[in-house]
C-alpha cells in the first residue's frame, strides 16, 4: 500500500483544517494509506517512509513558518533520498498577502530534494489557500489537491 504523509504546522487551526481536507481528499483513492501529522510530531525520517508529502504551512510574512522551515532544513539528511516522490503545498494566511511566495518557497524544498510536484491549471496552481478561516471553496480545493496527489501516487506505485 502506497503512504502520504500530510504534515503541517498552524496557529489558528485554519491550516489544520485544511490538513485534514487534504487527507480526506487523498483517502479517497484505494490502496493509499494517509498519515497527518503536526509538524512538531513529524519527524524528517517520516520521510523515508512514504511516497507522497503534502505540506502545509501557515503564511508568515511571505514565507513558510518557522517550525515547518526547521522541518525543511533537518530533511538535508536525505537528499537524493526523496528523489522520485510526490509533494505539493497548502498554506493559509491572514489576508494580507503572501500565499504564493509561501507556497513557492515551499514548493522549492520539495525540488532541491527532487520530487515531482502536483500543481494545476485553473484557480491556485501552485497549491490550495485559505483567506483566514477555511471557505468552503478552500476546503473542496484541499480535498482535490489531496486526490490529485494520491492518483499520481497511485499511479507510480503501479
Amino acid at each position: 500500500m502506497a503512504k502520504i504523509l500530510v504534515v503541517y504546522d498552524s496557529t489558528s487551526g485554519n491550516t489544520e483544517k485544511m490538513a485534514q481536507a487534504v487527507a480526506e481528499g487523498a483517502s479517497k483513492v484505494a490502496g493509499i494509506e494517509v498519515l497527518v501529522k503536526k509538524v512538531d510530531q513529524a519527524k524528517v525520517d517520516d520521510l523515508l517512509e512514504v511516497d507522497g508529502v503534502i505540506v502545509g504551512s501557515p503564511c508568515h510574512f511571505g514565507q513558510m513558518s518557522a517550525k515547518m522551515k526547521t522541518f525543511i532544513d533537518e530533511s538535508v539528511k536525505y537528499y537524493g533520498k526523496l528523489d522520485g516522490k510526490v509533494g505539493a503545498a497548502f498554506t493559509s494566511f491572514g489576508g494580507s498577502g503572501g500565499s504564493e511566495t509561501t507556497l513557492l518557497s515551499i514548493i522549492h524544498a520539495l525540488l532541491i530534494h527532487g520530487m515531482i510536484v502536483v500543481g494545476r491549471s485553473g484557480r491556485m496552481h501552485y497549491g490550495s489557500v485559505a483567506v483566514g478561516s477555511p471557505s468552503q471553496e478552500s476546503i473542496d480545493s484541499c480535498r482535490d489537491l489531496g486526490f490529485r496527489v494520491a492518483n499520481i501516487v497511485s499511479k507510480l506505485a503501479k
